[in-house]
């Protein structure tokens, strides 16, 4: 009983302490705001993960089930990054998505974990998304951009009268 308290709270702490490294130094982006004002923007698993590289709970966002048609944006800057058409069940413990919105990501490669992969972050504010896998849908783009809800901020469409 107790081991099934301690694993989850063990594989959190691993996962939210992956990637824990500043945001790239020697990149710029439209938007630009000292660390400080990050922090007092954002709460602090959004900051970890977006202006720190950490990565949330597999199954912890509420965006794994939403399917409300919508977009999704940077929950750090508010950008558009991916519409909820783009969305789909991959089984990974996050929300994913077959392609971006043209434009919106930027991608930088991470060798954290040891081997080779591709980090995703917002092109306007160079926030943490999550990576891109080539393992997604391949009736589309084959595509996977697994990213951390804590992320994103879902605009639902509005119901047109």
């Amino acid at each position: 009983m107790r081991s099934a308290f301690i694993l989850p709270v063990l594989f959190t702490l691993l996962l939210s302490s992956c990637g824990s490294k500043a945001q790239k130094q020697d990149e710029v982006f439209p938007i630009e705001k000292p660390d400080s004002v990050w922090q007092k923007q954002l709460g602090p698993m959004a900051y970890r993960v977006l202006r720190q590289a950490a990565t949330e709970p597999p199954n912890s966002s509420k965006l794994n089930k939403e399917y409300r048609s919508g977009t999704f944006h940077c929950g750090g800057c508010g950008a558009p990054l991916f519409e909820s058409t783009a969305k789909f069940e991959s089984g990974s413990g996050w929300p994913s998505f077959d392609r971006p919105i043209q434009k919106a990501v930027a991608y930088s490669t991470d060798y954290d974990l040891g081997y080779t992969r591709t980090e995703e972050h917002c092109a306007n504010c160079g926030g943490h998304l999550g990576h891109v896998f080539p393992d997604g849908p391949r009736e589309t783009t084959g595509m996977r951009h697994c990213i951390n809800g804590v992320a994103l901020k879902f605009i639902p469409s509005e119901t047109k009268n």
